[in-house]
């Protein structure tokens, strides 16, 4: 059953989604209210493009990304015009008419809320962070950033309790971290994307494991309950399997497990099915027109579900650009997007996509995600430098 805060997400999405950012008026089928795509991805009423391309309509200026186009080269909206269509004249709810609802059933009730709890690290402490793990044994987190010791490990309170990773040229120095993940035995594994290796150290910062063979471009890394490494390569295209003894820095098998991905960053891997998820980042030409694509696979790495930017742009009224993935406990897909600056919840990969925002203000620029062994949310947020830690409210 739903909860109020759960309506009112609702509610607050399905206005957003059928509204005109500008003038906050309902779109319509058609006259001034028909919604118009800009060429940047962001749409308006059909009254909004008129209005910001002056009295000759002949250029106008987003208004949301400051993108420079010409009245011709907008267009109808189709997906929204299409959903007008299914919700009748009498305006019927956008879930009901997707043959979703936002909690209760087989797929389970929705997230509940998440509170501000603790806020850790800030400009100084943390510089241009790139990524962030979790100890679900003792409750430490690992943060990977741009300072002369690279990795910066907080305890369960926020205080500080090690830096290592110096930056250098010695073998088990760190050059770029561009991710960190820790493993169930606790050993803190990073992708260096400045030699293009993959390093493992100890918790006091020993390293025990370098593993520089093969890899392209190491990017995105995540753990299994056995240890085991789930690694993105991002110039490769592929997603690797990396078995090791970090207790005897011994290498085991580094297999590849996909290929022929495009330019794969993010993954998570789910704690309790195997399943993986992984962020591709797709090329387009012109600037700006990049987006992303969320890919979900079977712990044997069938392809069970994906959504890219336009299909998550029909639930969600901006662009959207995928910066970070996880796993919450039940198995769902959680997502930072640095568009709309906001953590959004797309269900588990049976009901995949669904929408729920669960972190929507407060945010500036996340780049990771993890969850605590207490379910608390962490998000790094590169924008103030710091890890902002989440709990139900």
């Amino acid at each position: 059953r739903l909860t109020a805060a759960g309506m009112a997400a609702e509610d607050e999405a399905e206005l957003s989604l059928l509204e005109c950012r500008v003038c906050f008026e309902r779109y319509g089928p058609g006259g001034q209210r028909r919604p118009r795509n800009l060429p940047c991805g962001h749409v308006l009423c059909r009254g909004c493009v008129g209005a910001l391309g002056g009295p000759e309509r002949r250029r106008l200026e987003c208004p949301f990304c400051r993108r420079v186009c010409g009245s011709a080269e907008t267009s109808d909206c189709l997906p929204l015009l299409q959903l007008l269509e299914v919700l009748g004249p009498a305006g019927g709810s956008v879930l009901s008419a997707l043959g979703r609802s936002g909690g209760g059933g087989a797929a389970g009730p929705a997230p509940a809320g998440l509170g501000l709890r603790l806020s850790l690290g800030g400009w100084g402490s943390l510089v241009n962070p790139t990524g962030v793990a979790a100890c679900r044994r003792s409750g430490r987190l690992a943060v990977a950033h741009d300072g002369k010791k690279r990795i910066h490990i907080f305890g369960p309170s926020g205080s500080c309790l090690q830096r290592f990773g110096e930056r250098g040229d010695a073998g088990n120095d760190i050059k770029y971290p561009l991710d960190v993940t820790v493993t169930s035995d606790g050993h803190v594994v990073v992708t260096d994307g400045g030699d293009s290796s993959v390093k493992a150290f100890d918790f006091e910062g020993r390293g025990v494991l370098a593993v520089r063979e093969g890899f392209c471009l190491p990017w995105g890394l995540d753990a299994t309950p056995e240890s085991e490494v789930i690694l993105t390569d991002s110039e490769a295209g592929a997603l690797y399997r990396l078995t090791a003894d970090f207790k005897k820095g011994k290498l085991k098998k580094c297999q590849m497990i996909r290929s022929q991905l495009i330019s794969p960053r993010g993954v998570a891997v789910s704690q309790t099915s195997g399943a993986i998820v992984v962020i591709e980042h797709l090329k387009a030409q012109g600037p700006n027109n990049g987006g992303t694509r969320v890919k979900i696979f079977s712990a044997e790495m069938d392809l069970i579900g994906q959504m890219d930017s336009f299909g998550l742009n029909l639930l969600f009224p901006s662009k959207i650009h995928t910066t970070a993935v996880a796993f919450d406990k039940e198995g769902r897909v959680i997502v930072a997007d640095v568009c709309s600056q906001a953590v959004i919840c797309l269900g588990k990969p049976e009901e995949f996509p669904i929408f729920n925002p669960l972190i929507s203000h407060g945010l500036s620029y996340p780049v990771g995600l993890t969850y605590m062994a207490n379910n608390s949310l962490v998000v790094l947020d590169s924008g103030d430098h710091s890890v902002k830690i989440y709990s139900s409210t």
